[in-house]
Parts: C-alpha cells; sequence; structure tokens
C-alpha cells in the first residue's frame, strides 16, 4: 500500500536507525515524510535518491539532539546517585534540595551567616547540596572536634577546584595538597624550618620595621598642615595593608616592593597585578564548578590559566635566581623563606613546582587575613572605648611613654593579647574553614559523611555558639583573662587557624603581627568614630567571600598620645 492510499503517516527519524522499502508503484508519487519538525517534502524518483537523503537527515537529527540525549542521560544519573546516596545513608538534614542544582540558588551571598541560620532551623550539623556534591557543614566545638581531631585522618583530604588544581599544580603545595607522603613532608618543612621559633624570632626585625613605618605614615596624614588634624578620617585599610603586603614579600622573597615613600617598584606591580589576576580567575567558574555536566558550557580557559601560571613562575623564579646567585657570592643563605627552601630543596626532595607553590601559599594565607583581622578588631575598639582605654592603661603601665612597643612585650600584656583573642574569635579572617573531603565513609554526630563529600567546620559559629560562650556576640576581652582559651588548635571553641592535620603552619607569626599591630596603634594614637558617625553606627556586616572583609570599610580619627619622636620608622636590611 502507498502511503499516500492511508493519508499522511508520520515517521519519526530521531536517534533511530530507518529503512524504507518503497514498492515500484510508489516511485513517481509524491511522498511526505513527516517528523517533530518536518523537513522532508522530496519527490523520491528511486530507492537511490531517496535511502540517501534519508540517512542523511537521520545523521542531522542524530547531531542536532545528541547533546540533549547526553544532558538528560546525566542528570537522570545523578538524580539516582543522590537517591541511592539518601536511601543507602543516614545523612544529615538540611534545606530542601533541587533537582540539578541542589542548594546553589537557596545559599545567600554571606554564607557563614547562612549556614548558622540553616543551624538554627535543622541543627549543628546540616546537608547542603552544591549541585550533586554533599556538603556537610558543622557549627558547634563538639562536632568541630569529631570533624577535626577524631576522625581528623579520614577527613584530611582536600577538595579542589578546577582553578585551585591549577594554581597548585594538582596539590604539589601545601594547602591544596590531599593527606598523603607529600602532605606530610611539605609540611613538615613548615613546622621545623619555616615557621620555627628560631626563624620568628630572627625575622622579627622586619615585622617591627614595618608596624613602625605604619605609625609614621598615620601620624604624616593626620598631621597634615594642610588638613584638620582633629576632624580628618583615616581610611585603616590603607595603613595595614602596606604592613601586611611588605612584611610577607620580605619574609617570602626578602623584597620591600615599596620604597619609603609608597612607590612600588616593577617587581611589586607584577607581583600585585598575579594576585589580582589570580582571584579574578579563581572567582570565575562558580556554577560549573559544582555541575559537572555543564562544564562543557563553560571549560577552563586553559590558555588563561596558562599565561597566568607562567607569569607567576617567571616573576618567582627570577627572584629565587636572584637569592641563588647571592649565596654563591659568598652572602651566605639569608633567613626569607625562598632561601630556606631553596638551601633545603635536596634535604626534602622538593620540586621547583612545590618551591614555588608553598612561597605563594604563604602570600594567599597571610596577606588579607592579617589586615582583616586588625581592621575588625579596630572597629570594636572604637566601638567600644571602655577597651580601648583599658587597652591603653595596660599599655602605658608595662611600656610606658619613652619608647615604643616591642613584641617581645607581647607576654608581658595580657590584656592586649585578650583584645586580639577576642577580635579573632568574633570575627575570624576565614569564617568557614576550606573544606576538608573525605576519604572514607565516616560516622559525625550520628549521622554518614560518604566518602568524596566534603565537611566544612563554621568557625564563625562556633566562636558565636551561647552554649559555650556567655554573651557570645559581646566583644569582651575579659572573658580570656578569666579562662586561658588557646587558639592554635587545642580548644575547639576557638578555631581561627584550624586545628589538626590542617591547622596553619603559620598561626604563631600571625599571631604575633595582629597583636603587635594592635598594640602600636593603640599605644600610639586614641581613636574615635569618623565625624558624624556614633560608634554603634558603624556598619559590623561582611563583604561575601571566602575571606570576610569588612562591608564598609573603616574610617576613623587618629590623635597621637606619645611624644613625636617615638613616630620614626625603625628601618632594618634584612
Amino acid at each position: 500500500m502507498c502511503p499516500d492510499a492511508i493519508g499522511p503517516s508520520p515517521v519519526i527519524l530521531w536517534f533511530v536507525r530507518v529503512t524504507v522499502s518503497v514498492p515500484p508503484k510508489c516511485m513517481m508519487k509524491p511522498w511526505k515524510i513527516d517528523s517533530p519538525t518536518p523537513l522532508l517534502y522530496m519527490d523520491f524518483v528511486s530507492t537511490h535518491t531517496l535511502l540517501p537523503k534519508i540517512k542523511i537527515e537521520i545523521r542531522k537529527r542524530k547531531e542536532m539532539h545528541l547533546p540533549l540525549l547526553i544532558t538528560i542521560s546525566v542528570i537522570a544519573i545523578a538524580l539516582a546517585y543522590k537517591l541511592y546516596q539518601r536511601l543507602r545513608f543516614k545523612l544529615p538534614p538540611g534545606p530542601r534540595a533541587w533537582p540539578v542544582v541542589g542548594n546553589l540558588y537557596d545559599i545567600k551571598p554571606v554564607r557563614f551567616r547562612c549556614y548558622a541560620e540553616w543551624a538554627q532551623a535543622y541543627g549543628p550539623i546540616i546537608s547542603v547540596w552544591f549541585g550533586s556534591t554533599l556538603n556537610v557543614i558543622v557549627s558547634n566545638s563538639e562536632l568541630a572536634r569529631e570533624v577535626l581531631k577524631e576522625n581528623d585522618q579520614q577527613l584530611a583530604d582536600r577538595h579542589r577546584s578546577r582553578s585551585a588544581a591549577k594554581f597548585s599544580r594538582d596539590g604539589q603545595d601545601l594547602i591544596w595538597a590531599d593527606y598523603g607522603p607529600h602532605y606530610v613532608k611539605v609540611r613538615k618543612v613548615c613546622t621545623l624550618e619555616l615557621f620555627s621559633p628560631k626563624r620568628l624570632e630572627a625575622l622579627r626585625p622586619i615585622r617591627e620595621d614595618e608596624v613602625t613605618a605604619m605609625v609614621e605614615s598615620i601620624l604624616n596624614d593626620c598631621t597634615n598642615p594642610g588638613a584638620d588634624s582633629k576632624g580628618k578620617s583615616l581610611l585603616v585599610k590603607k595603613y595595614v595593608g602596606p604592613v601586611a603586603f611588605n612584611n610577607i614579600t620580605r619574609l617570602a622573597f626578602g623584597k620591600r616592593f615599596v620604597n619609603s615613600e609608597g612607590i612600588m617598584d616593577e617587581q611589586g606591580q607584577e607581583f600585585r597585578a598575579i594576585v589580582a589576576n589570580g582571584l579574578k580567575l579563581g572567582a570565575s567558574l562558580a556554577m560549573a564548578e559544582h555541575i559537572p555536566w555543564l562544564r562543557w558550557m563553560f571549560p577552563l580557559e586553559e590558555e588563561a590559566f596558562a599565561k597566568h601560571g607562567a607569569r607567576r613562575d617567571r616573576l618567582t623564579r627570577a627572584i629565587m635566581e636572584e637569592h641563588t646567585l647571592a649565596r654563591h657570592k659568598g652572602g651566605g643563605a639569608k633567613q626569607h623563606f625562598v632561601d630556606a627552601l631553596l638551601t633545603l630543596q635536596d634535604k626534602y626532595d622538593l620540586s621547583e613546582d612545590t618551591i614555588i607553590g608553598l612561597l605563594w601559599d604563604m602570600i594567599t594565607a597571610g596577606m588579607d587575613t592579617t589586615v582583616i583581622s586588625v581592621e575588625w578588631a579596630m572597629a570594636e575598639l572604637i566601638r567600644n572605648p571602655r577597651v580601648q582605654q583599658k587597652a591603653q592603661e595596660e599599655l602605658d603601665r608595662v611600656i610606658g611613654l619613652e619608647r615604643v612597643m616591642s613584641e617581645t612585650d607581647i607576654s608581658s600584656l595580657p590584656y592586649l593579647q585578650s583584645v586580639a583573642k577576642e577580635a579573632l574569635r568574633l570575627h575570624p579572617p576565614t569564617p568557614l574553614m576550606l573544606p576538608h573531603r573525605a576519604n572514607a565513609n565516616v560516622k559525625i554526630g550520628g549521622y554518614d559523611i560518604p566518602k568524596g563529600s566534603n565537611v566544612h567546620v563554621n568557625v564563625w559559629a562556633v566562636a558565636r555558639d551561647p552554649a559555650v560562650w556567655k554573651d557570645p556576640n559581646e566583644f569582651r576581652p575579659e572573658r580570656f583573662l578569666e579562662e586561658d582559651v588557646d587558639m592554635k588548635g587545642h580548644d575547639f571553641r576557638l578555631l581561627p587557624f584550624g586545628a589538626g592535620r590542617r591547622i596553619c603552619p603559620g598561626a604563631q607569626l600571625g599571631i604575633n603581627l595582629v597583636t603587635s599591630m594592635l598594640g602600636h596603634l593603640l599605644h600610639h594614637f586614641c581613636w574615635t568614630p569618623a565625624e558624624g558617625v556614633k560608634p554603634e553606627e558603624i556598619d559590623m556586616l561582611e563583604n561575601p567571600g571566602l575571606v570576610a572583609f569588612m562591608r564598609t570599610p573603616l574610617q576613623a580619627r587618629a590623635t597621637p598620645r606619645l611624644p613625636s619622636h617615638l613616630y620614626k620608622r625603625v628601618a632594618v636590611d634584612i
């Protein structure tokens, strides 16, 4: 029977192989082939012309719909796996996850606050789905202990995004390395060699140089004859930022890229550009990172990452070569981190990639966190003049008014130490620890954590838990005089530097620098809010991001309180 004898008949040419037989008497009749989008209307002369055209159309439709079929298949597999996980494991409770995207569209920009709100609704351990990846967030000290101590080894791996994998050469550094022989080796280098008490003491003059340079700069600006010294507001970050920048570059590279006039040299400008470009590249892939089947739509910019890596390596190698030449000329190895790593390269079998990775780990981990900690502390001190006055009274009593503070004085300043601790409790610079990836199935808080899941400790929420802190939202340094609370990983109520196998190896360096900066700022100046701003009107909310900058940068007025000769920079060349 001919097709036109029974009326138009749809032939669906969609992901199927079609064989068509045409009776002889139909050879000269027009034949319409209907499909979801009719494309063929041909006057066939013979099977020799019909079949090739049908095959071409089939191929075109296969190519057209193949991505859709792949997408549907991946979604189905992801949903099936997610259902399987839910049925097989007793997962922590949490907000309802949507197909494909999970909770990605429910998460508010300031994530640690969002997770703390969800913890109020669902409990101190919650499940949050980034696409099809399970992320578990814990928000109290007991659960933090389970993660960072009792199950430390099973949760010591690191989740690496595509950008982190590129930056770290697939974990050849410390921060992004999985737990294993490489991590143990580079961790040993950091603990025993780079951040040893002996090396930190040898490099102390660099830190004190930069802190006194900050004091001199503030005095120059707040007493500028062209401005009203009592009414001029200063952007606090403008002064604490160079301390952190110059300190970390001098410790790592032996380089002060900014001269005494505040002018940055060519290498310094390149250094800044590399840091900024790295942040830009790392922030550009958020959605595709968590939904793997979307990655074909958002391919990694291989060329951009390659150029960034080459640029970073070129600058670092140039600095390494400078230090190698200086050492060979008979100057001996200095205490800077680059010299230490080059000297220890053979002893610890360190590759060049690992040396470069470690140097940049220190830069990225130490630069912003110091600025954030000091700015938040100053905001709290301006909002709480009682605390500021009490700290200044201690400084005047211990240091006096005829010399400047040194890091060696810190042990004699318990209230100043408590101020730094309280600021780090309320405002940890990294409110969410970098995710720990489970390398085995474990249980936390009675719930299953499947292998491959990511576990985050909400440091911000732990430090504000009313179950373990009295008046947790109040800035009251006295709490640390009443009870000695360790903040280097031994007390799980206070975790600004983490704990366990992945605790920050530079914790003591960070504590020393933050405490020293606060001591100098308080000893040299009285601080009040910007003109027209009441203390309680200072914005105490955070910007979104991995680290918690103040949403509104702090502005304040500084009034000198020491003799003028104590405001000079104490320059050293190490």
